[in-house]
């Protein structure tokens, strides 16, 4: 069988790309995957909310075959990609002429889109799946969304592959706590990511003060590369946070990932997306506070810790950053059971065999 793939790929700046690839090499020990293929018995298309998803998105509405939903929310996709009329006139297509005064706010307010839940509850997906053969999704909430945009093809609920790593050296990891100016028994939570509005760090950043101010022990890293300057400065004037700039290699970023001692990971609003990030610390045995939600449903209770939102959100933080750091084997117990879930349920040659069988099915 002959597979067409299509997906951004290393050195594409994106944690899609890093998934591509691997879902790439573990696919090909069962078929003939061949990258922007113009002709395949069957194409696989990963979409996300970016730029650099356009000619695949637009290779899937001519050539339809199995999607890929990396978000289950193409807005921010159709802000960046189509002009103001166009917007509309797609907006209208998919929920209704009666909508177009609405559509117009939303497009006014664009610059706001990062952080207002409206651009959520409207993903926007229906053009992308209505041709599609199939439709593969990594979580419950992203097979509800689908669902409720009128899909006419199957639904797969297909687990995030997790590739394990090899990892660094006990003295390397030492070395780096050291860099970092950490003592033996401080205890250190980690931000990873492409840090944008609804990684919720304002949130995060406020708990941490209040929480450090309680236990000095208590640290707290960023890495990543902010969407916006203004976004960063408004963030980050504390001396008492480590910054990490920029987009790690994936060396090092193994080496960070190994010198935290739990990962903080929220998303809100959010549009049924599986985090790359968190599988791949839960895989390394790192307990990760993640946003509550239907997102989690498939993770076993204890794997991870669930952070309210709403109004407790930043005081439940605060009560569990205070926790892990003074009961720590509490936190290892979370990370062990997350480590044995991942490596069982998400074992890239598993994932790709079941996606295979998926798509000879099809062809």
């Amino acid at each position: 069988m002959r597979v067409g793939y299509h997906a951004p790929l290393p050195p594409a700046r994106t944690g899609v790309a890093d998934y591509a690839q691997a879902l790439l090499d573990a696919l090909r020990a069962y078929c003939d995957v061949v990258p922007n293929a113009g002709t395949a018995d069957v194409h696989l298309y990963q979409l996300g909310n970016n730029q650099l998803h356009r000619s695949i998105y637009e290779r899937a509405i001519s050539h339809p075959g199995v999607v890929l939903l990396h978000d289950a929310n193409l807005h921010h996709f159709y802000l960046g990609a189509l002009g103001r009329e166009a917007y509309l006139d797609e907006f209208c297509k998919q929920y209704g002429s009666w909508y177009r005064s609405f559509a117009l706010q939303l497009w006014d307010r664009r610059a706001l889109s990062a952080g207002d839940e409206r651009y959520f509850r409207y993903p926007m997906l229906r053009t992308a799946i209505q041709s599609a053969t199939t439709v593969i999704v990594h979580n419950a909430a992203a097979a509800a969304i689908v669902a409720a945009h009128g899909v006419r093809c199957p639904v797969i609920e297909l687990p995030h592959l997790f590739s394990a790593p090899r990892l660094p050296a006990d003295y390397e990891v030492l070395a780096l706590r050291y860099q970092l100016g950490l003592s033996g028994s401080d205890y250190l939570f980690g931000v990873f990511g492409h840090l944008r509005e609804s990684k919720r760090l304002g949130c995060i950043l406020r708990a941490y003060h209040k929480a450090r101010s309680k236990d000095t022990k208590i640290r707290l890293g960023i890495a990543g590369q902010f969407v916006s300057s203004t976004l960063e400065q408004s963030l980050m004037p504390s001396a008492a946070v480590l910054r990490i700039p920029g987009i790690l290699p994936e060396q090092d970023f193994w080496k960070y990932a190994q010198a935290i001692d739990a990962c903080i990971n929220l998303r809100y609003p959010s549009c049924g997306e599986t985090s790359g990030i968190a599988i791949r610390m839960m895989g390394i045995g790192k307990p990760v506070l993640m946003t509550a939600g239907e997102e989690l449903a498939a993770f076993p209770w204890g794997s991870y810790v669930p952070i309210d939102t709403g109004l407790g959100e930043e005081a439940h933080l605060e009560e569990w950053m205070l926790s892990l750091a003074r009961f720590r084997k509490y936190g290892k117990e979370i990370g062990g059971l997350a480590r044995r879930h991942i490596r069982r349920e998400h074992a890239a040659p598993d994932v790709a065999q079941r996606l295979y069988e998926v798509l000879n099915r099809l062809q």
